[in-house]
């Protein structure tokens, strides 16, 4: 049974909920869960999960949740997944910590893309249910918000976890879109304080514990009104805080999450854009500007007069540089099967995994120089030969080796020698660039 993964799909905001709370140990676990089970299914509607995940997974229903909890149940913590198989994608944790340890109960639901929500009743349906959540098991804390926000959160405070943490002087730090802040976080930042706060929504549970809902729409949080009145709320529960700067601060925040049209150079924009999707989501369209700007310097790994073959097999060591190439493949086809077609896309994919892995800056570089490069250098001038009518011109040293293409005869082992340098010049020296100059002179 295929679920959705966020990895598969292309790399949209999301709406993340982290929430923690108690449950009752002593209770039948069937029986204490029901309540989370009822509100999720009132409240999820459309991203409601059809897959329950154990040992193995199951189509969704109660008997498949019982039956995970007890396939994955340990000696201190039982931990299940729940999924979907159809868009809108979900990623859901349950997870329980038992006697002897704090009776804690853990959900994470994260569902792609954000823009699900960008109607009031779907936000409005996914706070109903976290409040009977929070109503029903003793909350600590909840929070739910953008996870390209939470990313620029995490970053500006040196990667603390927690968007609401607390400070030293028993202030908030950030408010998300969502809140629900238990009894003592509560008490401490004062509960006639915090039960006059102007939020969009604000409500004390049957607990103590107060919900606190900054904006109606969870898809508009970066909009200028969510960020004033997300100030006014911040400014509030911190008056020792100017709203003004508060108000500065989030504006950038959005303006870094502001979408930016893509416009790579042409030659590249297909490696280009799988390292902006590589990005996390917080720093995409600040990346997407960078390479809108960015300017590969033009091959020179190129001549119009070839040296003469000064080997004495020419066959035997074209044969050899074929041996090279597989040596690529064999490193690579696991994740790449590509490879074995030997086309443009197959370099695209090589660029990109070679990006993805640092592998330049990764391994030593006497492997670099003495495996890496002759078994890219060789596959590279392979592809020239199968897709653009190349023929091997050989000679002893690997650097001099050249293909011919039309009236050019291009180095491939020279371009593969700078390409391997650093992870920047993965970019700079891209195989996919180097074929499409070759491609186009060709003629």
């Amino acid at each position: 049974m295929r679920v959705l993964e966020f990895h598969d799909l292309d790399s949209d905001d999301r709406l993340r909920l982290s929430f923690e709370g108690m449950f009752d140990p002593q209770a039948d676990l069937e029986r204490e869960m029901e309540p989370l089970l009822d509100a999720l299914e009132a409240g999820a509607g459309e991203w409601m999960p059809d897959v329950v995940e154990g040992t193995r997974r199951r189509t969704y229903s109660r008997a498949a949740v019982w039956k995970a909890l007890e396939e994955k149940r340990g000696r201190k913590s039982v931990a299940i997944g729940l999924y979907r198989t159809q868009w809108p994608a979900l990623d859901m944790t349950l997870r329980l910590w038992l006697p002897p340890s704090p009776p804690r109960l853990y959900l994470w639901v994260a569902v792609q893309p954000l823009s699900f929500f960008s109607e009031a009743e779907r936000s409005r349906k996914f706070v109903e249910m976290v409040r009977a959540w929070a109503s029903r098991y003793a909350v600590t804390r909840a929070t739910a918000s953008s996870l390209a926000e939470d990313q620029l959160v995490e970053a500006s405070h040196s990667g603390r976890a927690e968007t609401t943490e607390m400070n030293e002087d028993g202030g908030i730090d950030e408010v998300s879109w969502l809140n629900v802040f238990g009894p003592k976080r509560v008490e401490k930042v004062g509960r006639v304080r915090m039960l006059s706060t102007p939020a969009h929504r604000l409500e004390e549970l049957p607990n103590g514990a107060i919900l606190l809902m900054t904006w109606p729409i969870a898809a508009d949080f970066a909009s200028d009104e969510a960020r004033q009145a997300q100030a006014q709320v911040q400014a509030h529960l911190r008056p020792e805080l100017d709203v003004s700067m508060l108000l500065r601060t989030l504006r950038e925040r959005s303006a870094t999450l502001a979408p930016v049209e893509p416009r790579f150079y042409p030659d590249v924009a297909p490696l280009l854009s799988r390292v902006v999707d590589r990005a996390t989501i917080s720093e995409r369209q600040r990346k997407i500007a960078e390479f809108n700007a960015y300017r590969p310097p033009e091959p020179e790994e190129w001549r119009t007069v070839a040296l003469p073959p000064d080997v004495e097999d020419e066959e035997l060591v074209r044969k050899h540089y074929g041996h090279l190439a597989e040596g690529l493949v064999a490193l690579v086809h696991t994740p790449l099967p590509s490879v074995f077609e030997a086309t443009a896309e197959s370099l695209t994919d090589i660029d990109s995994y070679f990006w993805t892995e640092n592998f330049p800056e990764t391994f030593a570089r006497q492997n670099i120089e003495g495996h890496a490069v002759p078994a890219v250098g060789a596959y590279l001038g392979e592809v020239l030969v199968r897709r653009l009518g190349g023929q091997w011109i050989p000679r002893q040293k690997l650097e001099e080796a050249q293909v011919r293409v039309g009236h050019r005869v291009w180095l491939p082992f020279v371009r593969a020698h700078r390409y391997m340098r650093s992870r920047q010049a993965l970019l700079d020296y891209s195989l996919t660039q180097f074929y499409r100059e070759a491609e186009r002179r060709r003629g």
